[in-house]
């Protein structure tokens, strides 16, 4: 036993150098031992359905998952160098949805639909739906075990930032303070809050939503830092709840963010912390999408 060295160590392939290929002299082989009969290694004639079961998967999932699906397709395909392979690839898909081979082919850049791929059996009918095959259908409902990251600036309202974490810790949640240095800041009332992170090693996707607290000199200093920029742009295109404090609504329309949604909070008070973690229970707010 051996693994073929190579680009392409499976049968089948089609590099024309190189890569295993079945022997039918000094290959494996059953021993037809009579029995009743041979006895003989055989699959059943459902192992040549390859396509039901990938249908009934990809019609049960929300049109997020579905869209998430076929950039994935794209992405793992584009990094693939032959283009015929990409194309047989792609000629599968109309065996699984035509909505998804389209978008993949249009994604890849394809000038037309490869010929769809002619399937080896019939496809399994009455495979319905099921919402047991979704991730967000059985999405969580809590913030529990979850991490907010929560970017300050000094001459915040301390109470405030209090209450936000208080909410967090009431669900069973965790919370990162990120802050420009990795001293801290302090509140409007002289109080020292010590960070977690630096704004440049706590980057947004590092939690599972984001909240920004600074006032209007707070910022103004943020807007002048890349990371910070980065850190408010990839939360909102990452479709993560986002709180937000005084005018840190700024420090997004310097990231190109100028339309706030529903998933996007302004934290005023103590209510206004708990109302945002019992949203942030759906984990991302996938309209925006």
């Amino acid at each position: 036993m051996y693994n073929p060295a190579g680009r392409a160590n499976y049968e089948p392939n089609s590099w024309k150098d190189g890569g295993p290929r079945a022997d039918a002299e000094g290959g494996f082989t059953t021993y037809p031992e009579a029995i009743e009969g041979e006895k003989r290694k055989v699959r059943t004639e459902l192992f040549a359905d390859h396509y039901s079961q990938a249908r009934q998967f990809y019609q049960s999932q929300t049109e997020v998952e579905q869209g998430h699906i076929a950039d994935a397709l794209i992405f793992e395909l584009s990094k693939c160098e032959v283009l015929d392979i990409r194309k047989r690839v792609v000629a599968h898909l109309p065996n699984i949805d035509t909505d998804l081979a389209q978008t993949v082919s249009d994604g890849l850049g394809f000038d037309e639909m490869p010929e769809p791929d002619a399937p080896r059996r019939d496809m399994v009918e009455g495979l319905k739906p099921s919402d047991a095959l979704s991730i967000l259908k059985n999405g969580p409902d809590s913030f529990k075990g979850r991490k907010l990251g929560i970017l300050v600036t000094d001459g915040i309202d301390g109470g405030l930032l209090a209450s936000l974490q208080q909410a967090v810790k009431d669900v069973g949640g965790m919370v990162e303070i990120i802050a420009p240095t990795i001293g801290g800041i302090k509140t409007s009332d002289g109080k020292s809050v010590s960070a977690d992170q630096k704004i440049d090693g706590g980057p947004s996707v590092l939690y599972d939503a984001v909240a920004v607290m600074a006032p209007a000199d707070g910022v103004k200093k943020l807007a002048t830092m890349h990371p910070a920029k980065g850190f408010a742009a990839d939360a909102f295109a990452h479709a993560k709840f986002i709180a937000l404090t005084g005018e840190a609504e700024k420090l997004f329309h310097a990231a190109g963010v100028d339309d706030f949604d529903e998933g996007v909070f302004r934290l005023e008070g103590k209510d206004d912390c708990a109302d945002f973690i019992e949203a942030c229970g759906k984990m991302r707010f996938w309209q925006r999408g």
